[in-house]
């Protein structure tokens, strides 16, 4: 009689490896013998093999989670995304991370989340948290996190041999990087006064947008945003066609970019894109697109054209803010850039605050932020390769301060606007680089009275009904005007023959008419 197998528990490192050998056809039989577990054990690590490898990306890369023998999920699967996801951007960054802070910035997302629920930061919490995702002990006490310079050097040495092996050209060197979009935000001295911060009223904004910047390192090839929310039709997308959109829009239950969303958008986007526009210069269709060290991308072999021509390339970890070409100002400049516009913006309409809360969009904000990615100089961009490239930048021309400049005029601009007198060129430069939960950056909730509601609901059921023939003989209305350009607004979302131009005056349109509107109404109060 045999003697009964001996139990074995597998990691996560082990569970990943029985995955890639699936992958390469390896039997599950085979597996079996060579793991020591049985041919059930195997099929079920296939089974969960989406979940097996979402949970070693949500995890610090540079950790041990790979020693790790289970996956037990959090109460709070969502506070457990948005803090690893924070904790990763800060260790990024460089910045101190201790136990305190951690356990403080729970507790905010905990209240912006508007989550259920009794919850405690408790130091048990904070523990567990840390097994969870592989967080070791040394980063919770509050040691600051630097970048890896030996590992930044050695791999610029690197690739600046595999450059030239490959004879590639800056055309054909290309680099993508994803930041998170707290979109519906203005400074905080703009939209409440010292005597109203204080109220419920006001809250620091958690409406987010992902996006992902890429360029090759000439700057003069922007492919289109790609930008991915939790919604897959988001409400304000209704009637509009998503292939007419700006931006490369994607949809996932976390926000973020993982491994499902980020092939399709090599496959599809990236690789046809690049192939036509080096076709268009001239060059060999080859290229190469940088990544981040894969926290939640395939592996590297996993990623290339069919041909074998376009590949991807990772940097090693914590080297991101030392040398990563799209962190090195270029996702700055785009958020300055939009959060300058969405100012402009407020400004143009030169509606209460109230009101352009509640009119402002997520489809507002895909356009402003592809405009702001258009208005991104190449010369910012080809100077974001200089370490990884350093004869790239010879002709970039000079090296100016963009932000410096929009703070100060917007400035300007908002100390002789009613109600934003407060606002000086500080307060702008820490809102321009004010992180995703900066307090400097305040919105309204999007609570109203039931009275606000009901008259809401029955302007949307009026204009639902109401047939909109203008008669030439009539004086045209403000609001009706308004009314008229929203539908042709909708309609052009509608059309796949469409310009941005085209619908980009019409939006600036619409702000006009908001302005007249909002002039009229306070001459008649």
């Amino acid at each position: 009689m045999l003697g009964k197998r001996k139990r074995v528990v597998l990691t996560i490192k082990d569970k990943l490896d029985i995955i890639k050998k699936l992958e390469e056809g390896i039997s599950f039989k085979k597996l079996s013998v060579v793991y020591g577990i049985g041919e059930s054990t195997v099929r079920d690590i296939k089974k969960n093999k989406e979940r097996i490898i979402n949970y070693a990306n949500s995890s610090d890369p540079t950790s041990g989670v790979s020693k790790r023998k289970s996956m037990k999920s959090s109460t709070y699967e969502e506070l457990d995304r948005v803090m690893i996801e924070w904790f990763n951007q800060q260790k990024m960054n460089g910045i101190p991370v201790s136990g305190t802070i951690c356990a403080k910035q729970a507790k905010f997302f905990f209240d912006a989340l508007g989550m259920e629920g009794d919850f405690n930061a408790s130091s048990g919490w904070l523990t567990r948290f840390k097994q969870r995702h592989g967080i070791p002990k040394a980063a919770g006490k509050g040691t600051k996190l630097k970048g890896d310079e030996t590992a930044a050097s050695e791999f610029c040495g690197n690739f600046q041999e595999f450059v030239e092996r490959e004879n590639l050209q800056p055309e054909q060197i290309y680099g993508a990087d994803q930041t998170g979009l707290f979109w519906k935000c203005l400074p905080s001295r703009t939209l409440a006064l010292e005597n109203e911060q204080s109220t419920s009223g006001y809250r620091s904004s958690r409406e987010r947008i992902i996006i992902m910047c890429c360029a090759n390192a000439t700057g003069l090839h922007k492919l289109n945003l790609c930008v991915v929310g939790k919604a897959k039709k988001p409400r304000a997308f209704k009637g509009t066609d998503l292939s007419n959109l700006p931006v490369t829009y994607f949809s996932q239950k976390s926000a973020w970019i993982e491994q499902s969303v980020f092939r399709q958008w090599f496959e599809k986007y990236f690789v046809p894109q690049v192939q036509k526009h080096l076709k268009s210069k001239g060059l060999l269709e080859k290229a190469v697109l940088l990544l981040d060290f894969p926290p939640a991308h395939p592996d590297e072999e996993m990623l290339s054209s069919d041909d074998g021509r376009i590949t991807v390339k990772y940097l090693p970890p914590n080297v991101t803010s030392l040398i990563q070409p799209m962190s090195q100002g270029v996702l700055a400049t785009v958020k300055r850039y939009y959060r300058a516009g969405l100012l402009q913006k407020y400004m143009d309409e030169g509606i209460d605050p109230k009101m352009f809360w509640k009119n402002l969009t997520v489809l507002d904000a895909v356009y402003e932020v592809s405009r702001a990615w258009n208005m991104v100089k190449s010369s910012t961009i080809t100077r974001a390769w200089k370490k990884l490239l350093p004869g790239v930048e010879e002709n970039s021309g000079m090296n100016m301060d963009e932000g410096a400049i929009l703070a100060a005029n917007l400035a300007t601009v908002l100390q002789n606007t009613e109600e934003c007198e407060q606002v000086d060129i500080e307060n702008i430069d820490q809102w321009f680089d004010s992180r995703s939960n900066d307090s400097s950056c305040q919105v309204l909730t999007d609570s109203e009275s039931a009275e606000d509601q009901a008259k809401a609901a029955e302007q949307k059921t009026s204009s639902k009904t109401r047939k909109l023939e203008p008669n030439p003989e009539k004086h045209i209305s403000h609001k009706a005007a308004l009314e008229w350009t929203e539908n042709l607004l909708d309609y052009l979302e509608q059309q796949d023959d469409m310009l941005l131009s085209d619908k980009l005056v019409l939006r600036r349109l619409r702000t006009i008419i908001r302005r007249k509107q909002k002039i009229q109404n306070n001459k008649s109060h």
